[in-house]
């Protein structure tokens, strides 16, 4: 009896040895690497490129605790400590830039965030498979069109000499409105433009997540006597959720990353009150004022509030029972 189970062991450990991948019969991240050579190789350019052009420049940020002169370099301008971080906070600009950027932010996430979401439910609910696919197409046009031409369209629309909106008001017994000049259109505007860029291509995602579901879920609520909206309330948003909850996650952690291009483009001297944020603020003072210190230090402190917000954010989802980034 005992040679016999001696034997079965001795098969079993054999059996196991030739199932096994290499790295369960030896190992070792060197036996692993040399099993998997080929994948490593080919993710050489990528690993390099990402090094090359995302972290050696990481270096710069030390100018943000420096004096920083170009004629004597990051190694050699002299240390400052955190005498840029309190000229900022004590500047006039502060309050602006602070309220500005996260007031962008927020109101981005809850209007545009949500609107991909909404379009690809819709779209999921539409039964002519034509209109459909028309549908998405004209959806997704916006989005590769060039912020500088959008833009462009935007001011054309809304132009005092000519443009379709003034002169319907004109119509309507109203006086022209140069709308990019008033702060307070400011941000319906850039909400309103960033909604018809993206909101095509951002529903993409969720339209994959949403084929993924499995039919015999909406069969089966069909015979229970559901309705439409019964199925996308208990089958439909549930089994996409994880997909909302990990945009929605990305979509916190760049809360002050606003379009500083877009911002750019819609911006001037007379919304200032409305449209200045971080990011055209260490344009202006950065490439155009030559403030590198200034500038680089405020770029950091706006990395280090998307870091807490990326961090906080993923906190509240695994706090929530929901998928996280990790």
């Amino acid at each position: 009896m005992e040679n016999t189970a001696a034997e079965r062991r001795k098969k079993k450990l054999t059996n196991y040895r030739k199932d096994a991948s290499p790295l369960q019969r030896k190992k070792g991240v060197g036996a692993y690497m040399r099993a998997n050579g080929a994948l490593y190789a080919m993710a050489i350019p990528g690993v390099l490129c990402v090094l090359l052009f995302s972290y050696v420049p990481m270096y710069g940020v030390l100018i943000a605790f420096q004096k920083y002169s170009p004629a004597k370099g990051v190694f050699g301008s002299p240390w400052v400590g955190f005498e840029q971080f309190i000229k900022f906070f004590k500047s006039p600009y502060c309050e602006r830039l602070f309220t500005n950027t996260f007031l962008l932010g927020l109101l981005t996430i809850l209007f545009s965030f949500p609107a991909p979401i909404i379009l690809a439910l819709l779209l999921n609910e539409m039964r002519s498979v034509r209109l459909k696919r028309v549908t998405q197409t004209i959806s997704y046009m916006p989005y590769f069109i060039s912020t500088v031409v959008v833009i462009g369209l935007l001011k054309q629309l809304l132009t005092t000499n000519g443009g379709i909106v003034n002169s319907i008001r004109e119509m309507m017994g109203f006086l022209p409105k140069d709308f990019f000049a008033d702060p307070q259109w400011f941000r319906p505007l850039y909400i309103l433009s960033g909604i018809w860029s993206s909101i095509g291509y951002g529903s993409i995602l969720y339209l994959a997540a949403i084929s993924g579901i499995n039919p015999e879920l909406y069969e089966s609520a069909v015979l229970d006597g559901a309705s439409r909206w019964q199925q996308i309330r208990h089958i439909t948003l549930p089994c996409i959720m994880s997909t909302v909850v990990i945009q929605l996650i990305f979509a916190v952690g760049g809360i002050v990353g606003n379009d500083y291009q877009k911002i750019l483009l819609m911006q001037s001297p007379l919304n200032y009150s409305t449209s200045d944020v971080f990011s055209t603020f260490v344009y202006r003072e950065g490439i155009l004022g030559g403030s590198y210190s200034y500038s680089t230090a405020v770029n950091l402190l706006t990395s280090v509030i998307s870091v807490v917000f990326l961090l906080l954010a993923n906190w509240f989802a695994k706090r929530a029972g929901e998928e996280a980034l990790f």
